[in-house]
């Protein structure tokens, strides 16, 4: 009885609390027909209060999400079913979904009558702006009778998983000269002589050991050309995301972080798509994912799920450890970087591989700025000296369109290789 008077609404305890005094002053006046209302009265809250007490513990619900996994921009859906399993009637049951704001608005339904032989579909929409692991839910039902006496809430269904993963843009082409060691365009072979096996040559930077200059090559370009190491080419890309909080600007589905995830996201399944083994990479150099260049698309949903969980890391410095391209050819897409993070880069930069960068003008993203001219000073520095570096390198805005951006990166990959490492 106590559970059940619980439950009672305002206006119910008001019914109550009126019958007893109805109840008081009829025994005071000595008035039998006042008791009888008084009776009556105070009845009707509880009688009201244990039927409802008794209906909620009959009502049962599913939930299915369609699909579980949608890219930010995206359409979903959540199909509810509603029933009771017993047979005493049910009130109005008002029906509200957790759902979080980055999904949409909070669904709410009433259902005046609770069939006893079917049941009840209900459906409402989830447009997805954040990328993340979101939770759904819980669905909680709150009974109500149709004079406002008493109401009991219940949570019918917990948590509900939903992965929304990054926007992916199509793609178009490749950046020229993939393929360095197997004779792509890219590659710079020479041939040295009868009997002697063809070479990779490239400019001399600073640094390269002398004993792998080639004369012959120096000697017909007038300039010190070395040798490089010939490596078995098998389509592998490393993709390189900086998600450092401190090198990225703004916040929610505009911020700098959620551009470089997109693009991220949109080059990785471009790259595997085309063949390539992909192997995603944070700025620590931590493996995120590794995807061979053939198979379904239960790889792509590794990249995508990959990225759909990251968040932003705290270190404030890029801090590499071991090889971030193992060989591969290497693209970055990077945020704010110091000269630090610059010369920790290059250091780690596969020698006689081409490297790429994408460096987001991530001053530009909080101040508004679209304007090439405009740019940050540091970001500029920063190219500079990835560019002297031997580095590939695109500066994007916040209005960047990411296929324009790819298709400046394949052609700063082209000049940039067929120098094997020359400035641009």
């Amino acid at each position: 009885m106590l559970r059940a008077l619980s439950g009672l609404t305002t206006r119910g305890r008001c019914l109550l609390a009126a019958g007893i005094a109805a109840a008081v002053c009829s025994f005071v006046l000595n008035e039998r027909d006042l008791l009888r209302v008084a009776v009556f009265v105070v009845a009707l809250p509880l009688l009201v209060a244990a039927f409802i007490s008794a209906t909620r513990l009959r009502i049962g619900a599913t939930r299915a999400l369609s699909p579980q996994r949608v890219a930010v921009g995206g359409n979903g859906e959540v199909q509810l079913e509603l029933w009771r399993s017993g047979r005493l009637p049910a009130g109005e049951v008002l029906l509200e979904d957790g759902v979080p704001y980055a999904l949409g608005s909070r669904p709410r339904f009433v259902v005046e009558r609770l069939p006893h032989d079917r049941r009840v579909a209900l459906r409402y929409p989830l447009q997805p702006v954040l990328r993340g692991i979101q939770q759904v839910g819980p669905l909680r039902a709150t009974i109500t009778d149709p004079f406002g006496l008493c109401e009991f809430e219940r949570e019918l269904i917990g948590h509900s998983r939903l992965v929304v993963v990054p926007r992916v843009v199509p793609l178009w082409g490749l950046p020229s000269g993939a393929g360095i060691g197997v004779g792509d365009d890219g590659t710079v072979r020479l041939h040295a002589g009868q009997g002697e096996a063809d070479v990779i040559v490239r400019q001399y930077r600073q640094g390269d050991d002398l004993r792998k200059v080639h004369w012959r090559s120096t000697a017909r370009r007038d300039e010190i050309m070395v040798r490089v190491e010939e490596r078995p080419w098998r389509g592998g890309t490393t993709v390189l995301l900086d998600h450092r909080a401190a090198a990225h600007h703004g916040s929610g589905p505009a911020a700098s972080l959620e551009w470089a995830v997109s693009f991220t996201a949109s080059a990785a399944l471009h790259l595997r798509r085309s063949g390539h083994r992909v192997r995603l990479v944070s700025e620590h150099g931590i493996t995120l994912a590794d995807t061979p260049g053939e198979g379904g698309d239960h790889y792509d949903n590794v990249l995508l799920d990959a990225l759909a969980a990251l968040q932003p890391a705290h270190q404030r410095d890029i801090t590499l450890a071991g090889d971030p391209g193992e060989g591969q050819e290497l693209i970055a897409v990077l945020g704010t970087v110091s000269t630090e993070s610059v010369h920790e880069l290059t250091q780690y930069r596969p020698r006689g591989i081409r490297s790429l960068a994408v460096l987001l003008d991530t001053p530009t993203w909080s101040a508004g700025v679209t304007a090439p001219e405009q740019r940050a000073a540091a970001t500029e520095d920063s190219a500079a000296l990835l560019r002297a570096a031997g580095w590939g390198v695109v500066i994007a805005g916040p209005a960047s369109p990411m296929p324009q951006v790819w298709a400046e990166l394949s052609r700063s990959g082209a000049r940039g290789h067929t120098l094997i490492g020359g400035q641009r």
